[in-house]
C-alpha cells in the first residue's frame, strides 16, 4: 500500500480526533477531492433551575401570609380571639333583638342557627373582598422587590382571610349546635357550594377593588358607603319569600341573597328556594375579576411609582 492510500484510509477511519473536550474537530484532510464534513452540532443544554427558585411564587405567598398574620392578628391583644368574638357578638345581638319581637325564626326553632347561617356567608364575602381589595395599598412597599408581584399580595391576603373565616364559621356553628342543642340533618353540598361562591365573589369584586382603590383613592370611601346597608339587604334576619313582590324584584340583583338562601338549604331540609341563580352570581364575580386583572396587568408598573 502506498503512503498516499494509507493517509486516505486513516482520514476516512478517524476524521475527528480531538478527545480533550469531547468534541469532534477535523484534524487533516489530505485529499482535496474528499467532501468536507461539518462537525455535528451539540444540542444546547437548558440550565437547571436553582432549587430555591422553582417555587418562588409559593414561597413569596407563604411569606406574605405569615407577615399578614403577625401584623393583622399579632399586634392586638387576643389576636384571633377577636375574629371569633365579633361574629358571635353580632349573632347574639340579632338573636336578643328579634327573639323579643318574634316567637320563632322564619326557618326552624333556633334563632342563633338561623342568623348564623346567613351572617357567616356574608362575613366570608366581606372579609375576602376587603383583604383582596386593599392588598396593594397594604403591601405597596414590598412590591419594590422583584420576586413579589401584585398577584402574590392579592392571593396571600385572600387566602388568609378565607382560612380565618372558615375557622370562625366552624367554631361558631359547633358552639351553636352544642349550646342550643340543635338537631338537624345537614346537607353539606349546598353549604360548601355557598361558601365557595362567596369566596369566588369576594375574590372577583376584590380584584376590581384593588385596581379601583389604587387608581382612585376616593373609591374606598365610596365602597364603604355603598356596602354599609349590606346586612339589611342580604337576607340575614329574613328569607326571600317573606318579602313583598316589589322587594323581591329589587333584592334579587343582590348576589348575597342568593348565597344566604343556598346556605340555608343545607341547614333546613324542608327549605327549597326557587329564586337562586348561581350563573348570575358567577357572572357578578367573574366580570369584575376579568377587568380587575386586565387593568392591574396594564398598570402594574405604575404601582411602584405612585
Amino acid at each position: 500500500m502506498s503512503a498516499k492510500s494509507m493517509v486516505q484510509t486513516v482520514a476516512f477511519q478517524t476524521p475527528y480526533s480531538d478527545f480533550t473536550n469531547c468534541t469532534k474537530v477535523p484534524v487533516f484532510m489530505t485529499d482535496p477531492s474528499l467532501p468536507e464534513v461539518a462537525p455535528p452540532l451539540m444540542p444546547a443544554l437548558k440550565p437547571a433551575a436553582h432549587p430555591h427558585l422553582r417555587f418562588r411564587g409559593a414561597r413569596a405567598i407563604t411569606a406574605l401570609i405569615l407577615r399578614e398574620m403577625s401584623t393583622t392578628y399579632g399586634r392586638s391583644p387576643g389576636g384571633y380571639l377577636w375574629a371569633v368574638l365579633q361574629p358571635v357578638a353580632m349573632i347574639v345581638m340579632l338573636t336578643l333583638a328579634f327573639s323579643v319581637l318574634l316567637r320563632s325564626p322564619s326557618l326552624g326553632t333556633s334563632f342563633l342557627l338561623f342568623y348564623a347561617s346567613g351572617f357567616l356567608i356574608m362575613r366570608m364575602f366581606q372579609e375576602v373582598v376587603s383583604a383582596v381589595g386593599w392588598a396593594i395599598g397594604f403591601n405597596q412597599a414590598l412590591l419594590a422587590y422583584p420576586r413579589v408581584t401584585y398577584v402574590d399580595t392579592l392571593v396571600a391576603r385572600g387566602v388568609l382571610a378565607l382560612l380565618t373565616q372558615i375557622m370562625v364559621s366552624a367554631i361558631v356553628l359547633v358552639g351553636i349546635f352544642l349550646y342550643d342543642d340543635v338537631r338537624v340533618i345537614l346537607d353539606f353540598a349546598p353549604i360548601l357550594l355557598a361558601y365557595g361562591m362567596a369566596i369566588l365573589l369576594g375574590f372577583g369584586i376584590g380584584t376590581f377593588n384593588a385596581y379601583a382603590s389604587f387608581s382612585f383613592p376616593v373609591y374606598k370611601t365610596v365602597w364603604g358607603i355603598l356596602t354599609r346597608p349590606l346586612m339589611l339587604v342580604s337576607g340575614i334576619f329574613y328569607i326571600y319569600e317573606d318579602l313583598p313582590e316589589f322587594a323581591q324584584t329589587v333584592l334579587w340583583y343582590n348576589p348575597l341573597i342568593h348565597l344566604t338562601g343556598l346556605a340555608r338549604m343545607g341547614f333546613y331540609a324542608d327549605y327549597d328556594p326557587g329564586y337562586i341563580s348561581l350563573l348570575y352570581v358567577a357572572l357578578v364575580a367573574c366580570i369584575p375579576m376579568f377587568f380587575g386583572v386586565l387593568m392591574l396587568r396594564r398598570y402594574s408598573k405604575d404601582i411602584l411609582y405612585k
